[in-house]
Parts: structure tokens; sequence; C-alpha cells
């Protein structure tokens, strides 16, 4: 069986960190590139990462968490945030990328950026809002399977109160807000889970193949 399989065997949502382990500067370096090239719609990455390595912090974030105390246990706090709002700078800044990588003519991007730029203008806020919560849901399933792979244990966590986090962490002032957190670190020995089977259907109960 590959590795990958085998790493996700071994992935379960830790409920008890070892608050005496920490990620090296090299584990951190590889969550931060693997948030960079998660896959998001149209490449324009409306998505940021914020990364708490600070105990009085985390544990004041412990409150706003449904007090789950992962979030001051572990290593780091990964807080996936977007941005309040998106617009047509922000596509003209991608397509302005694209171009310095590329070296893509104008003939060739702009057909693409007055069709992106089109679809962000005429979606209601609500819509962005949801679009840009949608890639940070893909971000923290490629953090989890990365994690897994390095052997670095995770938590994934939508029970939190997101003004309290972008009010302790100052988010407002990069114009984002937070949607998901995913506490990072290493299972305490003592945690409850860390031996319990995975509960899972068979694979034949939940694809399908045509």
């Amino acid at each position: 069986m590959s590795n990958s399989i085998e790493n996700l065997k071994w992935r379960y949502a830790v409920k008890k960190f070892d608050n005496n382990k920490f990620l090296s500067e090299e584990q951190i370096h590889i969550l931060k590139e693997a948030f960079n090239l998660t896959a998001t719609s149209f490449g324009l990455q409306p998505i940021k990462l914020v990364i708490i390595k600070n105990k009085e912090l985390q544990q004041q974030l412990v409150p706003h968490s449904w007090n789950q105390q992962q979030v001051a246990q572990a290593s780091h706090v990964l807080v996936i945030s977007i941005p309040k709002k998106i617009t047509v700078k922000d596509v003209e800044a991608y397509f302005n990328l694209v171009k310095e990588v590329r070296n893509t003519p104008d003939e060739i991007l702009n057909p693409f950026k007055e069709m992106l730029a089109g679809s962000i203008t005429s979606k209601s806020e609500e819509e962005l809002h949801q679009w840009m919560k949608n890639q940070a849901y893909i971000a923290l399933g490629n953090l989890m399977t990365v994690a897994a792979n390095e052997k670095i244990d995770s938590c994934p966590m939508e029970g939190f109160i997101p003004e309290k986090y972008d009010e302790i962490l100052g988010l407002d002032s990069y114009n984002l807000t937070s949607v998901l957190v995913l506490p990072v670190g290493f299972r305490a020995e003592d945690d409850f889970m860390k031996d319990l089977k995975k509960v899972r259907k068979k694979t034949s109960d939940i694809v399908i193949e045509l």
C-alpha cells in the first residue's frame, strides 16, 4: 500500500496535543509552501494563512473556540482567512502576475481577464464570500494531507467565533476575516483518540464507478 494511504490512515483529528513539542522551521516552511501551492478557482488565490506561535495569544482564542484546548496546546495554530471583499483590482493584479511570470501577450490574456472581471462584478458580496470560503476548504484539505505526509498532527476546526478571532488577531487591518482553524503539532501520548481504530465506510459504499 502506498505511503500516502498509510499516512492518511495514521492521521486523525487530534483531541490533545503535546504542548512541549514544536514544529521545526522546516516543517512550517513546508506547510506555508503547501498552502501557497493549493489549487484555487481561476488561480486567483483569494485566501491568506495566518500562523500563530504565541501561547498567550493561543490561550486567548480558546474561549472563542468552544473551549477546545487544542488551540492552546498546539505548536502552531493556522487560521485560514479570506478577504472581506474581492474586486476587479484583484483580478488585474493576478493577470499582471501571470504576464510577469509567463510573459503571456496581452491579446491572449485580455479576453480571459475581461471574462473574469465580469464574473466578479456580476456576483453579490454574499456569493463572492461563499466562493472564497469554498477555496479555504480546498486549502484546508491540502494542508491536512501534506501535514499527514510529513507526520505532523492536526485538528481541523469550524467550531470557533470568527468575529472574535478577527478582533483578537487584528485581521480587520488586513481586510481579512477568518474562516477555518487548523491547530498543528504532535499528538499527546495520553490522547484517548490516539490508538482507536479509524471508522470509515467501505470504499465501495462511497465510490461510484461508471
